[in-house]
């Protein structure tokens, strides 16, 4: 368990653990604040995520900012967001079971880190690992759920409602919980 950001960060960029290290680019940590009351936590870097090094920067990323933006939140500013796997699997798969067991304690330690009140999963994949195996994101995205303390609600992930746009109000309809959610139990996400 890495104390600080700065080793965890220089340990992570040196990982090697599965075999997605060999055709990365660049390892995704994360971005935002880590001293935030909320995190966000994806499934693993796209193609540009992984030239850029930074979660959520494609056509999703624009996606997902514009609905943070509609409800005060800002990657740079009051949320902290993070991947299950920090390297891009090939050809933008899902990561394997085996290669998010290999990568989970990079996420663990960016929790015990920042210590989140609320943790938003984006995606099936995302909510499975952290919230519960046998989650149901089309029925169950926008219901919270409480783990160790810690508020935890999936989402839908922003490129499944690029791919249905049809989904883009229920999508929205869960960041407006979120809103309400951070002003009752969160003290400065919103100062």
């Amino acid at each position: 368990m890495y104390r600080n950001w700065e080793e965890l960060t220089v340990a992570c960029n040196g990982c090697e653990k599965c075999g997605l290290c060999k055709t990365r680019h660049n390892v995704v940590v994360g971005v935002g604040n880590p001293q935030s009351e909320v995190m966000f936590i994806g499934e693993g870097p796209g193609e540009n995520e992984d030239l850029q090094g930074e979660p959520f920067v494609g056509r999703a990323g624009i996606l997902l900012d514009k609905m943070l933006c509609a409800v005060d939140l800002d990657r740079n500013a009051n949320i902290y967001i993070a991947n299950i796997v920090k390297c891009r699997p090939p050809h933008n798969r899902d990561p394997k079971p085996e290669e998010q067991d290999l990568c989970i304690n990079w996420l663990r330690n960016q929790v015990a880190l920042i210590r989140p009140k609320i943790i938003v999963c984006l995606g099936r994949i995302a909510a499975c690992k952290i919230i519960k195996p046998d989650l149901r994101i089309t029925r169950e995205h926008g219901v919270w759920f409480e783990k160790n303390g810690v508020l935890m609600m999936a989402m839908l992930h922003p490129a499944a409602v690029l791919r249905d746009p049809r989904r883009k109000p229920e999508a929205f309809a869960d960041f407006l919980a979120l809103r309400e959610k951070i002003k009752q139990v969160c003290e400065y996400t919103y100062q």
